[in-house]
């Protein structure tokens, strides 16, 4: 099958241009850069054609040195992994280094990181090892993106033999992004006690962590439900003159709240009041999830109320969060209230919260608002408008046997 695959894989390449066209079929000047990665984006959104979404990559002329082409990339990969198209996408790395846009390290880096999404972790650690005969020097830099690689695969055993024998084996020495990336991963993996280790290690090199090194491992001790090893860990800080600002409290009430521990979420926002320290909607982000997620949606509206209030701006997943829990609670008056706000913004929930709000307010006789919300879905979402016509037919089958 793997042959078969290569085999098709190679007679595409051999026999199918590709031309930037493809981003802008009506377009009669050449676009920009710029132009060339919105369009990729917005066509890897819904394509699902392995080859295609190659085809899109290729002429768009992605570079690691853009964000957006960064986010495009990062799209594909994910879209060809669904796939388990591996072929391509190793076939598609190996074109990418012909490129003399992409001989240096920051590139190098960035394809280490792309194997790592895919799941391909020995492609990973092979381009690392190829580094020098790509006439680039191997670097912590890439080294920490190889340990990035195994960490998003999911493969911490290599993330950790990668650790222990790379830095001796390339005369490399770690640096804080080095421990910082290790100990995300041992705290993702359910190894967050062998943090204590790594941060000894750290303090004998004289390696001084910062705010994201106690993140993560206070995040890693939260999941495991170890408490006093969060305490020790606020004790360290400490010790280590880090202060615990904002971005800690929040790392500390989402993993409250992803323990249904809300409650104590909220009281560690108190404390933040208390010193006098400002809250951020990513706070109010993670205590709304928690008490939506617990049922209280009373609690979780107050928090709404009090973030607008202090002049903070929501981001889409927070609306979503509303629009969705509210619609379980059947409180579709205030749910249609909040999905307007976030559609103003140009933020729409996914098809099945609209679907459930849209007969939310049938069942409370809110029927032109529901006609409302479809006519929107289907002229932003043109691609499912056949779903929307269904639920409009439904929906007048419904109004006229009343």
């Amino acid at each position: 099958m793997a042959f078969r695959s290569k085999i098709r894989f190679l007679s595409l390449q051999r026999n199918r241009p590709f031309s930037s066209s493809i981003l802008s079929p009506d377009s009669k000047t050449p676009l920009s850069s710029k132009e060339k990665s919105r369009a990729a984006l917005s066509l890897l959104r819904f394509e699902k054609n392995p080859e295609r979404i190659l085809d899109i990559c290729r002429a768009a002329s992605l570079t690691p040195d853009s964000h957006l082409d960064r986010v495009a990339y990062s799209m594909a990969m994910s879209k060809l992994k669904e796939s388990n198209y591996y072929e391509g996408i190793r076939g598609f790395i190996r074109d990418s280094l012909n490129r003399p846009d992409f001989r240096s390290e920051r590139s190098v880096s960035h394809l280490i990181v792309l194997y790592g999404q895919a799941g391909l972790v020995k492609d990973a650690i092979n381009l690392f090892d190829e580094m020098p005969k790509l006439g680039i020097q191997t670097s912590v830099k890439a080294l920490n993106s190889l340990l990035f690689s195994c960490a998003i695969a999911g493969d911490y055993g290599e993330m950790k033999r990668v650790f222990s024998d790379f830095p001796r084996k390339y005369g490399l020495e770690p640096d804080l992004d080095t421990y910082n990336t290790v100990l995300k991963g041992l705290s993702e993996s359910g190894s967050a006690n062998s943090a204590h280790s790594i941060l000894a290690e750290m303090e004998r090199k004289g390696i001084k962590p910062n705010a994201a090194t106690f993140s993560v491992v206070i995040a890693g001790f939260y999941k495991e439900e170890k408490i006093g090893d969060v305490e020790k860990m606020i004790g360290l800080m400490k010790k280590h003159g880090v202060q615990r600002g904002i971005g800690v409290y929040n790392v500390m009430m989402q993993s409250l709240c992803k323990l249904k521990r809300s409650t104590e979420a909220k009281a560690l926002l108190d404390e933040i009041l208390s010193k006098k320290m400002k809250p951020n909607c990513v706070t109010y982000g993670h205590l709304i999830y928690g008490f939506c997620k617990e049922g209280k949606l009373d609690v979780a509206k107050s928090l709404f109320e009090e973030m607008v209030n202090r002049k903070l701006k929501p981001e889409a997943e927070c609306y979503f969060t509303m629009v969705y829990y509210l619609c379980q609670g059947h409180e579709f008056d205030v749910a249609l209230s909040i999905c307007k706000d976030s559609m103003s913004k140009g933020w729409i929930p996914n098809i099945t919260t609209m679907k459930s709000l849209v007969n939310g307010l049938v069942s409370i006789e809110k029927v032109d608002e529901a006609k409302e919300i479809i006519a929107v879905m289907k002229e932003k979402f043109s691609r499912n408008a056949d779903k929307w016509i269904e639920i409009e037919e439904g929906l007048t089958k419904v109004v006229e046997s009343t």
